[in-house]
């Protein structure tokens, strides 16, 4: 048994005394569960009860939704923000002995701030001090942590080499431990796949407190780990990642349609030809509603944007080849390094430092999002109908991201992200506002639902599928005190995994028998 500093030990007495004078009829579990930190680490654990002077601080930094930042808003008893490996082992097995619901933050966006709130009383055990990024040019690999975010992670690397790359996130404030966890897609997905295919290694803390390494905890959970997403399996505290090669240059451009300019034609005919072209070029569009007089009168802009993995010569040769309707000339077409792509893809400043990556505050948003498949072209007639009920609700918006090239030649089994070949495009809805606007926060979450029930014919189907990372209890979880009939899991499971489900369930029950790890929408373990 491990022995604390004495100065450890009487800080962790004033926690008691604190636990004991505002938890009532619970303050004796919660003080067994800080004695048991004590005994088990030999190092400090900044730990923030809700007497802190910076739990409010602590809590807050890293709810990007802040639609969960509320009063009302469920609170975990207690933080802990570990500073070293040891101390995620520890919140494990002190956690699991004395039966407390431990909630694991890697501080990215979590759209139903399952990684922060919950029914039941529960800790969270935050990531943020663990965000190394220890980059080998030479072997073209990476470790990173999992309280780094994307773009920690792309600023360590371009630090190092303007030739290697990793494929993730658009946005650079994603948490790379939910992101990975869940699969992960980004601009770079037609050329090398999904974050989840380029993972080679990682160290995890499993429901024993002990940490693993993928020949340790075998083929099995290494594969759920990668895809299967975040608050399943164990704690996982670093990726092993392979990093992808790049040219010098690589070549933007971001072009704008409003209706009157052929909007509904060149997004018909986009859906036929973006998963058709070259792995090296992608081409995604982002879908609107603005203004267009001083009248207020309202249309539908389709903002296309592309990066194409080579010079501006070979791009605008691939445009007028394939897609000459839209229109886009010289002047568009921009040439720069990956790392400033990066800024271009995320609406950052393309001449700014990229030392923003490295220190980039958190995406804060009162926000709703929703995900949809699509495998087959909506027609024009469909796409009039679409614009007609994004006019009549204006607050959500729509981004379309294209598949195909090395998306359709993985196996739906390699990972357990399921959405590859015969996807022509992914859908991400979404319904923003601010918390002063009128009308109230549900009421644009109803625009959003009513816009993805209005979806239905036009996506696919048996199962309707979503993307693991865009979590949507809308879709289901699990009752309050944290279990799951397989057949109620598996309502949202077969949406988010199809038939890798089941395979999840097998290893949850494998690993995690009594369900200690587990969020509103974890996968259930069988034994339990």
């Amino acid at each position: 048994m491990r022995t604390t500093s004495l100065r450890s030990f009487l800080l962790l007495l004033s926690f008691f005394v604190i636990l004991s004078n505002s938890l009532g009829s619970s303050s004796s579990t919660h003080v067994h569960f800080l004695k048991c930190i004590s005994l088990h680490s030999n190092t400090s654990i900044p730990i923030y009860t809700t007497k802190n002077a910076n739990y409010s601080s602590i809590l807050q930094s890293k709810i990007g939704m802040l639609r969960f930042n509320s009063s009302t808003t469920p609170k975990p008893f207690l933080i802990l923000t570990p500073l070293e490996e040891s101390h995620v082992q520890t919140a494990v097995i002190c956690s699991k002995k004395h039966g407390i619901q431990m909630k694991v933050r890697s501080g990215g966006h979590d759209f139903e701030g399952l990684s922060y709130t919950s029914d039941v009383p529960f800790i969270i055990v935050d990531l943020f001090n663990l965000r190394e990024v220890n980059v080998d040019v030479k072997g073209k690999v990476a470790w990173v942590q999992s309280g780094a975010t994307t773009g920690e992670l792309y600023y360590r690397i371009a630090q190092k080499s303007n030739i290697l790359a990793f494929p993730a996130a658009v946005c650079t404030t994603v948490g790379i431990g939910g992101y990975i966890s869940g699969g992960g897609y980004g601009a770079m997905l037609r050329k090398f796949g999904t974050a989840g295919d380029n993972v080679i290694d990682a160290r995890i803390v499993d429901v024993h407190g002990t940490i693993l390494n993928r020949k340790s905890m075998g083929e099995g959970l290494f594969w759920a780990i990668r895809g299967g997403g975040g608050g399943s399996f164990g704690v996982v505290l670093s990726w092993k990642l392979k990093l992808v090669s790049i040219p010098p240059s690589v070549t933007v451009f971001s072009v704008e349609k409003t209706l009157a300019e052929g909007a509904s034609s060149l997004v018909h005919k986009w859906q036929d030809i973006a998963h058709r072209f070259p792995q090296e070029l992608i081409v995604f569009l982002s879908i609107g509603v603005v203004n267009v007089t001083t009248k207020d009168e309202k249309t539908i802009r389709a903002t296309f944007r592309s990066m194409f993995l080579g010079d501006a010569k070979k791009h605008k040769l691939l445009m007028k080849e394939t897609f000459p309707e839209l229109g886009v000339e010289n002047k568009d077409f921009i040439e720069m390094s990956w790392i400033q792509s990066v800024l271009f893809l995320d609406g950052l400043p393309t001449n700014s430092s990229i030392d923003i990556l490295g220190s980039s505050p958190q995406l804060k948003l009162y926000m709703k999002g929703k995900s949809d498949y699509v495998r087959q072209p909506i027609s024009q007639s469909g796409l009039e109908l679409i614009w007609e009920r994004l006019l009549n609700d204006e607050q959500t918006a729509m981004v379309f991201m294209p598949y195909g090239g090395r998306m359709s030649e993985i196996s739906e089994s390699e990972t357990p992200f399921p959405h590859r070949n015969g996807t022509l495009f992914h859908i991400f809805y979404m319904a923003l506002w601010n918390q002063k606007q009128v009308p109230t926060s549900e009421e644009y979450i109803n625009q959003l639902r009513r816009m993805y029930k209005f979806m239905t014919p036009y996506v696919s189907k048996s199962p309707r599928e979503a993307y693991a990372n865009y979590r949507d209890l809308d879709l289901g979880k699990i009752s309050k005190n944290g279990t799951a009939t397989y057949a109620q899991a598996k309502v949202w499971g077969t949406k988010y995994f199809k038939g890798n489900f089941d395979r999840l369930v097998h290893v949850k029950t494998e690993v995690d028998p009594d369900n200690f790890f587990r969020t509103e929408q974890s996968i259930p373990s069988i034994a339990f």
